[in-house]
């Protein structure tokens, strides 16, 4: 049974679009997955002490992967791509490639190492913009409000601008 599941993606270290592309094509290149929409992308401006702005973007994909064995696999696309382990300390920290499973299905997952839907989406402007292209009248499965209401309640005032197709 194929799942519907929307994946966040950034990069802030390096060719950001660079990276966000060969995250793409390694997604793609899962087993029984597929892309099937791909969000703009945006700049936006990093969370914490973190210097460099972020590329970030959405995906939607089918996949027939377990929400547990496709975090592993978006897990092995990260360290191959060269990310570091961050300690548990440090909440923000700049990143070569973060994949993030934001939604899958409408499942709520709760689990030492998965948390899903992803607990900070709805507060994430960065978040929302690219999912609200992709699904804007989805509704969040924990919330029970559309992805655009959401948007449309959003507090956070980070900068967040969308790139044009081919920079």
């Amino acid at each position: 049974m194929f799942h519907r599941v929307f994946i966040g993606i950034g990069s802030n270290l390096g060719n950001r679009r660079a990276h966000y592309q060969r995250a793409l094509q390694l997604t793609a290149a899962l087993p029984k997955t597929r892309i099937v929409k791909c969000s703009s992308l945006y700049e936006s401006e990093p969370l914490g002490d973190v210097k460099n702005w972020y590329v970030n973007g959405v995906i939607e994909i089918e996949t027939d992967l377990a929400p547990d064995q496709l975090l592993r696999r978006l897990q092995q696309i990260e360290q191959g791509m060269g990310r570091k382990k961050t300690p548990a300390t440090k909440k923000w920290a700049s990143r070569k490639i973060d994949l993030d499973i934001l939604l899958f299905d409408n499942q709520v997952v709760e689990s030492p190492k998965l948390k899903i839907p992803h607990p900070e989406m709805h507060k994430r402007r960065f978040v929302l913009l690219p999912l609200c292209e992709l699904a804007p009248h989805l509704t969040h499965p924990r919330l029970g409000v559309t992805l655009t209401d959401l948007l449309v309640r959003l507090k956070d005032t980070k900068r967040v601008l969308l790139l044009p197709p081919h920079a």
